[in-house]
């Protein structure tokens, strides 16, 4: 087994898709998910570059709350960690852990 490695953080800006998905785990747990998509021109070997990128952002717990202010067209920056899921049809996906979400103006 691959030894466990501690560095894992991602901070990305972005607009959100549509109004997130609010659900409830078993254990009573509040959960919420959306999308967000990120447009920027990045640098790259001295050249601009173009990057787009749509993720699946999931809140937990009290930050899960926060987020029903969020609707489609929203700017925020989420910051977080990264994990694999998978999707219906067993398709990986990657998939952003909030840790903290700012509503950028």
């Amino acid at each position: 087994m691959q030894e466990a490695l501690p560095e894992n953080s991602l901070m990305l800006t972005g607009i959100v898709v549509k109004t997130p998905k609010q659900s409830t785990s078993p254990a009573g747990i509040s959960h919420s998910q959306f999308s967000i998509d990120h447009k920027s021109i990045q640098n790259e070997a001295g050249m601009n570059r173009q990057a787009f990128v749509r993720i699946q952002v999931v809140a937990t717990g009290e930050l899960s709350h926060l987020t029903r202010e969020l609707v489609a067209g929203c700017h925020v920056k989420v910051m977080g960690f990264i994990n694999r899921h998978e999707s219906r049809n067993g398709n990986p996906l990657l998939v952003l852990h909030a840790q903290q979400i700012e509503m950028i103006n």
